[in-house]
Order: structure tokens, then C-alpha cells, then sequence
């Protein structure tokens, strides 16, 4: 038999997957991305802009202010 998800369970599934990207995100944040500190350049302050970008971007979905 083919059981369809629901609406419900496909959102709480999406959810799951989130909060474990988060989790990693918070990981590499955590290890200074991957970067030797001592060797940080400006392509790599390039690259944490466009993430940030990329985070506001995703907050305003929800309505959240980007600070």
C-alpha cells in the first residue's frame, strides 16, 4: 500500500533537516570555517559577506529583522 505523507509531516521532516544544517553551520562557525586564523585573507571575509547575505535573505522569509 502507498501511504501519501501528510502536509504536517513533510513540514516536520523539513524541519529536522534544517535544524541539523544549523547544527553543522554552528560546527564550522565553531572551527572558524575550516580557516587557520592566522592565515585568514580578504577572500575568506568575502565569502562569510555572501553567507551572511544569504542568512538576512533567509530570516526575511520569516519576517525577522536582520541585525
Amino acid at each position: 500500500m502507498n501511504v501519501k505523507p501528510t502536509t504536517l509531516d513533510a513540514y516536520l521532516a523539513r524541519t529536522v533537516a534544517i535544524r541539523a544544517k544549523l547544527e553543522r553551520l554552528q560546527q564550522l562557525a565553531d572551527d572558524h570555517f575550516g580557516h587557520d586564523p592566522d592565515a585568514i585573507h580578504w577572500g575568506h571575509v568575502g565569502d562569510l559577506g555572501r553567507v551572511e547575505t544569504g542568512l538576512d535573505e533567509l530570516l526575511a522569509i520569516f519576517g525577522s529583522d536582520c541585525e
